[in-house]
Parts: structure tokens; sequence; C-alpha cells
């Protein structure tokens, strides 16, 4: 009974932080230039317990994080955001690189940047600085195609100019989870100005993934504004598969995915990663396998 009680009496209480976390996430998205600040110390890193494979959504979203130091607008729309976060790093030590993220989420707006700031911490953490955009999704006004890509590209050309101002440029990756994996690899085929692109769980084939059922898929046509029949020059235009992909291209794909099925990573061109037994969020956990499959990759990317 008491336990019963507890629950009861801490449910407000999470209720009440899940507003403060999406307040600030409110804040964030109005572009405020934030001082450097975490939930530990600003050069703390946090330890992540290693995981079994098919790592659950709901353990990827309670996962602490370090705050980003900087939110940077890349346009007028509130959800034109990116946030930065900076390596950590020895005193002698150089960033190895700078990392354009894209989360994932079905393209959906239920799904925001939150979930994936442990991935940005603990990449952050391996000495990468991080730079992860926030955008337009289905549901928000200019969300869909091909608004969500217009904000993934001008978030690329954002990052682009930051590189063009540093006088000590940084190689450029691409790397997508998902949803936003599909972005990545759209955004990132011929881009020179990248060092590679990387595509985790990706959705590569938009034409084949409309015609599925499960709960992401059946929202692919709600992101095109229609099915491939009523819409096929659109769905041709956001398709990866039909794109000559980057030179430099990586799909990370596990064998126990639900939600974006094995058969999507693969794109002539690209090299596709199987990851025996992972599952679709394995790879924005930082405790997993995929993690430091992910981490071998970056490093073969460079």
């Amino acid at each position: 009974m008491i336990g019963v009680e507890l629950t009861l009496w801490l449910r407000p209480l999470e209720e009440n932080l899940l507003r403060i976390a999406k307040h600030i996430t409110r804040i964030l998205a109005a572009g405020f230039l934030l001082a450097p600040v975490s939930l530990l110390a600003a050069d703390s890193a946090i330890t992540y317990a290693e995981v079994a494979a098919e790592v659950p959504y709901e353990k990827v979203a309670e996962l602490p994080f370090r705050l980003a130091e900087h939110t940077l607008p890349y346009g007028e729309d509130p959800l034109q955001y990116a946030l930065l976060w900076n390596p950590l790093l020895a005193d002698d030590a150089a960033p190895k690189a700078l990392i354009i993220f894209i989360h994932g989420g079905c393209w959906l707006n239920a799904y925001d940047i939150t979930h994936t700031f442990a991935l940005s911490t603990a990449l952050s953490q391996e000495g990468y600085a991080v730079l992860s955009l926030e955008y337009r999704r289905t549901g928000d006004a200019g969300g869909g195609w091909p608004g969500t890509y217009d904000d993934i590209r001008a978030g690329f050309t954002y990052a682009q100019q930051l590189q063009a101002n540093d006088a000590n440029p940084l190689p450029v990756i691409a790397l997508g989870h998902s949803a936003g994996g599909h972005l990545a690899l759209l955004a990132g085929a011929q881009d020179e100005s990248l060092q590679g692109v990387i595509g985790l769980a990706a959705i590569t084939d938009i034409i084949g993934y409309a015609e599925g059922s499960n709960s992401c898929e059946i929202a692919a046509p709600e992101f095109m504004g229609g099915d491939f029949a009523s819409k096929p020059a659109e769905y041709h235009a956001a398709n990866p598969a039909e794109r000559k992909p980057h030179a430099n291209t990586f799909l990370l794909q596990g064998s126990a995915d639900t939600i974006v099925a094995p058969a999507q990573a693969n794109i002539p061109g690209a090299l596709t990663i199987n990851l025996e037994g992972a599952g679709h969020f394995d790879w924005v956990h930082p405790g997993s396998q995929a993690f430091q499959t992910l981490l071998s990759t970056l490093s073969a990317a460079l």
C-alpha cells in the first residue's frame, strides 16, 4: 500500500518535471544563447552503464545528459535551431570532428530533439563537437515534405558558415538516426563539404517504407502529404535510394530492428555495417554495443 501511495505522490512530481523540461526546450527553441551549463559540472563526464541489445525507447529517453553549451538559430521559425555540444577534451587535445546530428521520430512532431541529448552528450565526451538540429516535423506549420528537408538543408548551410568563419575548421560528418538518417542521407548526398555521412537504422527507400504497416511506416504518407500513387514525383525526390550517395557513406543497421527493416540498409555505393541482435534504439544509447560500433565507424569515416 505504501508503494502505491508513493507512486501516486510521485506522479504529479514527474508531470511537473516533464512540464519544466518542455519549457526549457521552448526557451532553447526561441534562440537564446546559453552560457556553458550542465546537469553536472561543465567538464564532468557522465558514465553510461552497459546495456543489453534491443534497448526500448523509454530507456533512451530517461538517460542523464549534459545540456548543450549553445543554442544557435539557423532560421526564423522557433523550431529552426541547433544545439551545440562542445567536446570535452584534455588540455592538449583537439576536437576530432564536427558532427551534424539529425534525430529521428518518424518525422512526427510528437518526437523532438530531447530524446537524443544523451547521445550528443556521449559523442561530445568522445571528443566530437556535436551540432544537433531541431526542425519542423509533420504536425508543425511548414513541416512535412519538403519543409522538413528544407530545414535540414538550411541547418547544413548554417554549419558550413560556422566552419567558414573558423580559423581551424574541423572535418564535418552528417549523422542521422531513423527518419533523421533519411534526411541526413538526402542532404549529405554529393555535399563535398562533408567528410562523410552515417545513417543509423536509416530509412533509405521511402517508397517501399510507406507501403508498410508498423507505427512508423504509416507515418511516411502523412509526411509526404499522400501516398506514392498520388505524389510519385515527390516520393522520387525524397528517396535516398535513388540518389548517388556521398562517396564516404555508411549505413549502420541492427538485425533485430522492428521499426526499420534491415533490408533498408542498402544503397549502391554505401558501406553497410550489420550488427547482429541490435534493435532500433540501440544506436542512440551510449551504453550499447551499437554505440561502440558507431564510434568505430566515425573513426573510419575520418
